[in-house]
Order: structure tokens, then C-alpha cells, then sequence
């Protein structure tokens, strides 16, 4: 009987302890809050739509998880100044918060709202050490919405920047 528990204790630990040391290895990722890029009439006219911002960081925390998921990334907190620029329009400018933080990649996304119907979602990954870009995409996306969203991420993430296609 104590010979059953302990082997069913054991394989409990392997189970608990095994993903902490799978994630052991995995980069440190300094991942920048996504922005937003309105272009829109609706924009132009009646400034930040509040369920937008509410869109932005969702992605952020979508974004996160599917670096940890994969393994290969541990997100990292960046410490920025108090006038950051838009991380994406700098073509680089991130590296350096992103090193200084012991972070091996920077992440940098953002939301292109063109109207109501098109919008593209980016990520842009860059290795810190040289400031080469690793990977980057662009999807887009019809539709404003919570699951078009959603469902934008996950597909460029999976499809471009993880380069994990699913099997359909």
C-alpha cells in the first residue's frame, strides 16, 4: 500500500514539477503593451473608443499567455520612461528598455483600425543582442469586435510569430 502512494505521489510531482522545468529554458520576452493605430472616420471624429482600449488589453494578456504557452518565452516587465514613444513606429527604439531588462526578444504590438469593418493586427519580434527582427506578421481582421480580435491573435500568433501552424 505505501509502495502504491508513493508512486502515485511521485508521478504527482513529475507532473507539477515538470512544466516549471520545461519553462526553465524559455527566453525572457520584454512584451510591450499593444497600441493603437486609429485611422478611422470614427476615430478622426469622436477620438478612443473605450471598447477598443478594453480590446488592446485583452490582446495584451492573450499575447503573454501564448509566449508562455508556447515554452519558448517567459514575459519580463520593461521598465520605460514617461514619454514613451509608440513602440511600433520606432523601428527598434525597444531593444534597448527590453536588454536592460534581461529580456533575449522585445515583443511589439499594435492595432491598425482603418474603419469599423478593416483592421490589421502586428507583432513585430526583435533579438535583443542584435536588434534583428526574428519574427513578425500581420493579419487581418473584419470586424470590431471582441472575437474578431481574439481570433486575429491567435491566428497570427500560431500561423506567424510561433510559426506553429494547426493541422487543419
Amino acid at each position: 500500500m505505501k509502495s502504491s502512494v508513493y508512486v502515485i505521489a511521485t508521478a504527482l510531482a513529475g507532473c507539477l514539477l515538470g512544466p516549471t522545468a520545461a519553462h526553465a529554458d524559455a527566453a525572457k520576452a520584454a512584451v510591450f503593451d499593444f497600441e493603437l493605430d486609429d485611422t478611422s472616420l470614427q476615430g478622426e471624429m469622436r477620438g478612443r473608443d473605450s471598447g477598443d482600449i478594453a480590446r488592446l488589453a485583452r490582446l495584451d494578456t492573450q499575447l503573454r499567455d501564448a509566449l508562455t504557452g508556447s515554452g519558448r518565452f517567459t514575459p519580463v516587465a520593461v521598465a520605460t520612461g514617461a514619454a514613451e514613444p509608440s513602440w511600433w513606429t520606432c523601428d527598434g527604439c525597444e531593444v534597448e528598455p527590453a536588454r536592460k531588462a534581461g529580456a533575449a526578444v522585445s515583443v511589439v504590438g499594435w492595432v491598425q483600425k482603418v474603419s469599423n469593418l478593416i483592421l490589421n493586427i502586428n507583432v513585430v519580434v526583435r533579438d535583443t543582442s542584435s536588434g534583428q527582427t526574428i519574427a513578425a506578421g500581420s493579419v487581418d481582421i473584419r470586424g470590431d469586435t471582441d472575437e474578431s480580435w481574439t481570433r486575429g491573435l491567435s491566428y497570427l500568433m500560431r500561423n506567424r510569430i510561433l510559426g506553429t501552424p494547426d493541422a487543419r
